[in-house]
């Protein structure tokens, strides 16, 4: 087994700890302080939450992807890109330690000034942990941030509980997110004691922003329009539907951002290493984007499935305006991982004009879309997310089709008899669950029945996928 083999199965089984375990403890911690806390204190918090991220994109300012792209980087460009991390950091938040005012004032909602300057601290203490976590993504280290991960989730979730036994309401979600982010930079730096060893450099600036301006701009837009949603709920609604709202995208976004995310980690600087051999990237991103599909397609159809039966025992019916938010966002992030190994490759191409130019397209169609359905409601919001899913998907592989063999046609071929056998299994356990009327049996039954339907048409009709995906998990 070569190096760079060695170290994209490590990576992989370390990301997929890393993450999954994250992930899952977060989502159920997530449910209990829901059952807690109620939806208005997670609609206040949903609000806050595009603040926080678009900050958090100045800060990394896409130096993180030019830094794992670049071949030859060396020390002046790790200390060139702590400096900008650091200062952009302050700036922002001073940004926004002096803007909650206006944010209460535009929600009518006083009590946002001050959680947004506690939670805003948190771009500060995430700066300082950025180049860390940049090298050790360089060197597929992910053991080291599997470790200081964990550990962070365990403590920010016995803060959190600890806050809402006391009766601290929302501050337990504020708890949590500080504490979280404040263990995790503490143990980066035990784990990685680097600090930069040269000056600010501006040669070095100019070349990694050369490329990863584009990606800001990308990022950037992205970002805005992914928290749109909340700002828009939260002034034209109540606190009380953007909890709603919020809960049913974490239920539904989580497990397709997880699987992305562990596939992303470790292929991105895989890939980027094989970005000269066009047939060797070619054949690895179609096998990346099968395996993708083959996990997060039925892992999906199964969310929304259970949605009901789940909301219902896990958050009680407080929370049953969720249920079909959640089943309408399940479907449309079904192709997630779909889009982002789609972008990543042109990631790996060093296009980022191009991620820019897509990401202008896509939301130009998204506002179109939004201002038709807004006037709705917020399920009306949902199923424009789901046909804007779709759209996104027909744009990304068109670039994609020009810069290599993956052209829409190619991977619809590959992707939709996975698509359809999870709809059909799908459909038929949804028949088979109106039988049923306790739903903890529902969530048994049906979740039962999908996973043997699924791996049976797996094992038969698509071995390759099979073998891959069983070696994969042995490994």
């Amino acid at each position: 087994m070569t190096s760079l083999k060695k170290k994209t199965v490590s990576g992989l089984k370390w990301s997929a700890i890393e993450r999954i375990a994250t992930q899952g403890i977060q989502l159920v911690v997530m449910l209990i302080l829901g059952r807690m806390l109620g939806p208005e204190a997670f609609g206040l918090i949903g609000m806050l939450v595009i603040f926080i991220a678009i900050a958090q994109i100045f800060v990394d300012s896409g130096f993180g992807n030019a830094l794992i792209r670049k071949q030859d980087r060396d020390e002046k460009d790790f200390s060139t890109v702590f400096y900008c991390n650091i200062a952009v950091s302050i700036t922002c938040y001073l940004l926004i330690y002096f803007g909650a005012p206006y944010v209460s004032d535009f929600y009518n909602e006083p009590e946002l000034t001050s959680l947004l300057r506690v939670l805003g601290i948190n771009i500060i203490i995430n700066a300082i942990s950025l180049v860390q976590r940049t090298k050790l993504t360089i060197d597929m280290d992910f053991k080291k941030l599997t470790k200081s991960s964990l550990i962070s989730v365990f403590i920010s979730t016995l803060v959190a509980f600890s806050f809402a036994f006391c009766g601290f309401g929302v501050w337990a979600l504020i708890a949590q997110r500080l504490s979280s982010v404040f263990s995790n930079a503490i143990l980066i730096q035990i784990l990685v004691p680097w600090r930069p060893k040269k000056r600010f450099s501006k040669s070095s600036f100019d070349e990694l922003f050369g490329f990863s301006s584009k990606l800001l701009l990308t990022s950037l837009i992205d970002t805005i329009y992914k928290n749109i949603y909340q700002i828009i709920i939260g002034k034209l609604f109540s606190s009380v539907q953007v909890g709603f709202f919020a809960q049913a995208k974490t239920l539904s976004n989580t497990p397709a951002m997880t699987i992305t995310s562990i596939i992303q980690r470790v292929t991105y600087p895989m890939l980027s290493q094989m970005q000269n051999d066009t047939e060797k990237l070619d054949a690895a991103y179609l096998l990346t984007l099968r395996l993708s599909a083959a996990v997060i397609f039925p892992l999906m159809i199964g969310l929304a499935l259970i949605s009901e039966p789940l909301i219902n025992v896990v958050l009680g019916q407080e929370w049953s305006e969720s249920v079909p938010l959640m089943i309408i966002l399940c479907i449309g992030y079904m192709l997630y991982p779909i889009h982002a190994i789609n972008l990543n490759l042109l990631q790996v191409k060093g296009r980022s004009d191009l991620l820019l130019k897509i990401e202008i397209v896509k939301k130009i169609i998204i506002t179109l879309i939004l201002i038709i359905t807004i006037r709705y409601g917020v399920k009306a919001i949902c199923i424009g997310m789901l046909a804007q899913s779709y759209i996104s998907l027909l744009i990304n592989t068109y670039y994609t089709g020009k810069l290599s063999s993956l052209s829409l046609f190619k991977q619809v071929r590959s992707l939709a008899p996975i698509w359809l056998v999870c709809i059909a299994i799908g459909s038929f356990n949804y028949f088979l669950s109106l039988t049923l009327s306790n739903d903890v049996y529902k969530i048994l039954v049906m979740l039962t029945s999908s996973l043997v339907l699924y791996i049976l048409y797996i094992r038969i009709c698509q071995k390759d996928l099979y073998e891959n995906l069983l070696n994969s998990i042995v490994k």
